[in-house]
């Protein structure tokens, strides 16, 4: 796994310095983000804490009702650890109330469902705090399309979203992350029993070395069975990488005018600052 490491001092740098820079020059000085319990949300949070000092980052849990009492305790466990502001804030109350409507949605809809009420409690936080929604999806979570539209994908800022979640490992060693979070099998904790790679049908090592080749070497599909990978996993791959790419663009508009948004009326982040 040579290829994917990082050198983990120089990217903790790079990645406290990008936090403050991009808070800081909108005028904020906290951030929000959603504490899971994961190792991405701990990396997030630790990063955070560096760049804008604990007392800034307010952390908050949304457990749900059939939400493992683990992810709570190791959500803990982590706010501890950085020092930031933590609260709990169930979101079995609005779940249910919606799904008392619709009794049969399956788990896709209720996870679906579950991401985006956290997510609309962070974004109040947001308001109520004055700091911006950090986001904690990795970068093999974005290509692979592994988490929800407005829901978890969500955000202001991503610090994480260029690691892969092989690197946000290499990064938690370095920042300080609890160990029991680190040594944990990836869950998003959508329902009893849930895990990542279990959901996903392989490793995120093995789809890891798959992704960095195919997308940061640009290795085609010769390239890629040559250096050792299955033609059906690279196909599957490359499917879920292609039919996800509607998740990391802005909604498309229709062009009617000389000067469409997103594709001709263009700017940076920071234009008119």
């Amino acid at each position: 796994m040579s290829r994917l490491n990082i050198n983990t001092k120089l990217v903790r740098r790079m990645l406290v310095g990008f936090l403050q820079d991009e808070i800081w020059k909108v005028g904020a000085k906290k951030a929000v983000l959603g504490l899971s319990g994961g190792i991405d949300s701990a990396l997030v949070c630790h990063l955070a804490a560096e760049a804008l000092g604990p007392e800034n980052v307010h952390a908050i849990c949304m457990p749900y009702k059939t939400s493992n009492p683990e992810s709570e305790a190791h959500a803990r466990l982590v706010a501890e650890a950085s020092g930031v502001q933590f609260s709990v804030v169930g979101i079995t109350p609005m779940v249910d109330a919606y799904f008392d409507q619709f009794p049969d949605a399956n788990n896709m809809r209720r996870g679906n469902k579950m991401a985006r009420e956290r997510m609309t409690i962070l974004f109040d936080h947001s308001a109520l705090y004055g700091g911006l929604v950090l986001g904690t999806s990795n970068k093999t979570e974005l290509l692979l399309g592994y988490g929800t539209l407005y829901g978890d994908m969500a955000s202001a800022l991503n610090p994480i979203g260029d690691l892969y979640k092989t690197q946000v490992w290499q990064l938690s060693e370095e920042v300080g992350v609890p160990k029991p979070v680190i040594e944990k099998k990836p869950s998003a904790d959508l329902w009893a029993g849930q895990t990542d790679e279990e959901e996903l049908g392989f490793t995120y090592r093995e789809v890891d070395e798959l992704l960095y080749r195919m997308v940061d070497q640009r290795a085609d599909t010769t390239e890629l069975v040559a250096a050792g990978f299955k033609p059906e996993f690279i196909n599957s791959i490359y499917g879920k990488v292609q039919n996800s790419h509607f998740k990391r663009r802005l909604p498309v508009i229709a062009k009617v005018s000389g000067r469409t948004i997103d594709r001709d009326f263009r700017y940076s982040r920071d234009w008119g600052k």
